[in-house]
């Protein structure tokens, strides 16, 4: 039985930092060993994955054709997802025609999920009064998050945001909340499935980010000290790769 081919395009939102672009070559590459990790974890022996990295930033406005994909994924990013500029107007416009189709599947992480919320109609922006969540963190899951996340209860994942969606846009199942987050993740049987954390993201990862926003007095001491005792904490990220490869094979 020949294999089954399984076309993904990564929109790369970001450029990420010295150590982790010396690593993965570049920021999207970050999202595809994740997706590669995700489909070992799912034993899918009969499934090629084929990635493509489409540079949204630098490369405002092109994207690729749908009919080349079966689906798309948008990485995180430091930039503003509710920010009214060009390339940023543009993604939110290509999301708005992959939800206008029936065949493209959307899978978000971070500024990701926050700009397939915004396409969908939701309020995004600065979470002002709750501040950053940063570092591994626990994600209390509704019902249909449990069934999503293999019944766990409880999701653990690296957090790096102090934006948000503030609320879930309408036919959108919520996935899990946090003290800090109610919108913790989107699912749209057969159609989306976003997270507000980065499953992708490594504890090397991670402490890179945590120290250079140290150094540039994003974060003070107390956020800094607290994120660091957590930043080695068992996190759920290929689980989650796992869950978003199953979800673009409808399994």
């Amino acid at each position: 039985m020949p294999s089954r081919l399984l076309r993904i395009a990564i929109l790369e939102c970001d450029t990420g930092l010295p150590k982790a672009l010396a690593k993965y070559k570049r920021y999207g590459a970050i999202s595809s060993a994740l997706l590669e990790s995700g489909a070992d974890a799912a034993g899918l022996g009969k499934v090629d994955l084929e990635i493509s990295i489409w540079d949204v930033v630098n490369e405002a406005g092109v994207f690729p054709d749908l009919a080349d994909v079966d689906g798309v994924f948008l990485t995180g990013s430091k930039f503003d997802s509710f920010a009214d500029i060009p390339w940023t107007n543009q993604l939110v416009d290509f999301v708005k025609k992959i939800l206008a189709q029936d065949r493209v599947k959307l899978v978000g992480v971070c500024f990701g999920h926050q700009i397939i919320g915004r396409a969908m109609g939701a309020r995004v922006g600065r979470n002002e009064e709750q501040g950053w969540e940063v570092s591994v963190t626990d994600v209390d899951l509704t019902p249909e998050g449990r069934k999503v996340f293999e019944g766990k209860e409880v999701l653990s994942i690296h957090q790096m945001h102090k934006d948000i969606v503030f609320d879930y846009p309408a036919g959108v199942q919520p996935l899990g909340s946090t003290g800090l987050c109610k919108v913790q993740g989107m699912f749209v049987p057969g159609r989306v499935m976003t997270v507000q954390g980065h499953p992708e993201f490594t504890e090397e990862i991670l402490v890179e980010i945590l120290e250079v926003r140290h150094e540039q007095g994003v974060f003070g001491d107390e956020i800094y000290e607290e994120a660091m005792n957590r930043v080695g904490r068992r996190h759920d990220g290929v689980m989650v790769g796992k869950r978003f490869v199953e979800f673009l094979l409808d399994r």
